[in-house]
């Protein structure tokens, strides 16, 4: 049998690794309030590192007091107690031979279910699309944000480098720039919740101009070897509609670009790649920022499926896959598909009632009992 494309080696700005399969980043809500990761959260992180997975990315971790967290229970990198819980699960990862990258994230407008100083910070004092989302702690509209002054800009430029040099500190084998799926960068991003006319609003690269300050000062406070990596989207946690159009995308990625991350991570927010990634006939946002940046792209959407990955890798639409669904459902999809064994579907009970490690621990360990007693 031919090898399969995502298991053959690779290597992300400088990073080897053993194959082409990424856990994606997916929000757990699993620490205790603090920010602090768990011994839980270790255990799981690790798990995907003994499955064979080539790199892990973490949950969205917030970056500051002020205005960054999303919601309750997500993990951050503020303080030192969070650092030094954070290289425990690097560590971990690190033990069963896996590489790990820290995700940092700004949630913007999109802030449900706890409580900040002061209303959020946004591009524009545009209320967010849709409701909020009660599996995170939210419910009922989102809060009209206010429009972040400059000093706010550099207060975001700096928390985002800050916690970069701590994420180093901890053990991590790079970060990942959240710029996707609605939060505060992808609304810098995404014309109708950015109206600014001061250099950050307008065409597609002043609105990058935001991401690209926060790539350049990550990677001067954590150094040129450090890996950083940028995820973008079109859909959004609160809107599946939003889609860019083929001179926007050259244009958010052409100024992306100009930073040279480590690589791009394309998402779909729960959507399936092939419905959500092209822009014109045969030109997929994959493909074209793979042509665009020349760095390593990340496809994900419905990339459990072995046939699809190979499609997408093979036809030169990326150089990775992450699994967000898919990996919950088998945390060692990489040894299956070596291994030629089944691909177990995604149920969405893992994920009930709430998106935490724990129930979703105690969903496979309900099945794996109820597979012992029908042994």
């Amino acid at each position: 049998m031919t090898r399969h494309p995502v298991l053959e080696p690779t290597a992300l700005g400088g990073l080897a690794l053993p194959n082409r399969a990424v856990v994606a980043p997916m929000s757990r809500v699993s620490t205790s309030g603090d920010g602090i990761p768990t011994p839980q959260m270790a255990a799981y992180f690790a798990a995907f590192a003994a499955g064979g997975f080539g790199l892990v990315l973490t949950d969205g971790t917030y970056l500051d007091h002020a205005h960054s967290q999303a919601y309750p229970d997500q993990p951050a990198i503020v303080t030192d107690e969070q650092v030094r819980a954070w290289a425990r699960v690097t560590d971990a990862v690190h033990a069963e031979g896996g590489r790990i990258v820290l995700q940092l994230m700004h949630a913007g407008a999109l802030v449900q279910g706890n409580h900040h100083r002061d209303v959020p910070i946004a591009p524009s004092a545009v209320r967010p699309r849709g409701r909020m989302l009660r599996g995170y702690g939210g419910s009922g509209d989102w809060t009209l944000p206010r429009a972040a002054t400059r000093d706010d800009l550099r207060d975001v430029v700096a928390a985002f480098a800050a916690s970069a040099a701590r994420a180093r500190t901890a053990g991590f084998d790079g970060v990942e720039v959240h710029a996707a799926n609605g939060y505060l960068l992808d609304q810098f991003l995404t014309p109708y919740t950015n109206q600014r006319a001061d250099g950050y609003g307008g065409p597609p690269a002043a609105r990058a101009r935001l991401v690209a300050e926060v790539i350049a000062a990550v990677r001067a406070a954590a150094g040129d070897d450090f890996p950083v990596g940028v995820r973008v989207s079109q859909l959004k946690v609160n809107d599946a509609d939003h889609r860019w159009t083929l001179d926007e995308a050259r244009g958010l990625l052409g100024r992306i670009a100009r930073e040279r991350p480590a690589y791009l991570h394309v998402a779909t927010e729960g959507a399936g790649w092939e419905a959500t990634s092209f822009l014109a006939p045969g030109v997929s946002i994959t493909g074209l920022a793979r042509d665009i940046a020349g760095v390593p792209v990340i496809a994900n959407g419905g990339m459990d499926d072995p046939q699809l990955a190979a499609r997408v890798l093979d036809g030169g639409h990326a150089d990775l896959v992450s699994l967000g669904h898919g990996a919950i459902a088998n945390p060692d999809w990489p040894a299956r598909l070596a291994a030629g064994r089944p691909i177990a579907p995604f149920v969405p009970d893992m994920l009930r009632p709430a998106v935490t490690i724990e129930n979703t621990a105690r969903w496979h360990a309900a099945q794996a009992g109820e597979t012992a007693v029908a042994a």
